[in-house]
């Protein structure tokens, strides 16, 4: 409808209180059947105007309990808990209608430390990762709750995005977070023993220690290291740290250390099961694994 028509119709409506309406059409020129069909149009919203209002507090909902997301991704996350489907395009036009942004943040990459052992990146040698547990990248995420400093170490599949082990401590550098990971790994490989796992890490001390390093070659694991000050080396990694801290705090509300423990609990378990990720074409790492791991 022209804008000028609107406020005709407009002009009538307000003004039909005092005047006949057959009145104010003659004097404004405007076709009668016109202004009625239109007055009942707000009377009566269409079923498409009815859908979009119900799809825009549908994203709202989402957005207040997701932040992090952009309309994409919310999209994907409602496709997949109510099976409504809809275009990005038509998702980015409700979010921008709705004023919907992300409120994720991004987060400085931290320098290693010194190493101890140093390892090729075998990622740079076109490594051809086909299926699950073929290649594992792990990090350690560091943030603040509280005043409390937490370090949370986790292992990802490369392949589907699963994180397989994490440990959480509250002291800094402690070495045996790392292990405690290592070790959630190291029991989900003992059901592979042929299979050649490669590790991707970054050089930092402990994942560069003896210690560490002693415990892979018993369970056919291979390690594979960034070059040092390179963070885009395991940028999969990098990228899943940033969401994490992002997602904790915005849509988990995680405010108390009480039970900290718990909540990473249930964040990872929303992040394998319920959590759908781009590059897996929105499917989440469980899905993804279920359907192209048979």
């Amino acid at each position: 409808m022209h804008f000028f028509k609107q406020q005709e119709y407009e002009i009538i409506m307000e003004m039909s209180s005092q005047f006949p309406v057959k009145h104010l059409c003659r004097v404004l020129g405007i076709n009668r059947s016109g202004f009625y069909k239109w007055k009942k149009r707000l009377e009566q919203p269409s079923d498409r105007l009815k859908t979009l209002a119900a799809n825009l507090m549908l994203f709202k909902e989402y957005h207040s309990k997701y932040p992090s997301h952009g309309y994409r991704w919310l999209n994907a996350k409602i496709r997949l808990d109510t099976g409504l489907v809809m275009s990005d395009q038509y998702a980015h036009k409700i979010c921008k209608s709705a004023g919907i942004v992300s409120a994720s943040k991004h987060y400085r990459y931290k320098k290693p430390g010194d190493p101890y052992r140093i390892y090729p990146n075998l990622l740079l040698t076109g490594l051809n990762i086909t299926g699950p547990l073929q290649c594992v990248v792990s990090d350690m995420t560091a943030f603040y709750l509280k005043g409390i400093y937490y370090e949370l170490t986790l292992f990802m599949d490369l392949w589907n995005n699963e994180i397989l082990s994490y440990s959480l401590s509250t002291k800094r550098g402690d070495r045996m977070t790392y292990i405690s990971g290592l070790d959630g790994l190291i029991d989900i490989k003992k059901k592979y023993p042929a299979l050649e796992m490669v590790l991707h890490t970054d050089q930092g001390s402990v994942y560069a220690s003896k210690s560490f390093n002693d415990l892979l070659p018993l369970y056919n694991i291979v390690h594979s290291m960034s070059r040092a000050g390179t963070p885009t080396d395991n940028a999969a990694m990098e990228a899943i740290n940033g969401w994490i801290k992002a997602e904790i705090f915005n849509d988990f509300h995680v405010t108390s250390n009480e039970n900290i423990e718990r909540d990473i609990a249930k964040y990872i378990e929303f992040f394998n099961e319920e959590r759908p990720a781009y590059s897996l074409n929105y499917l989440t790492p469980k899905q993804y694994r279920e359907y192209y791991a048979c």
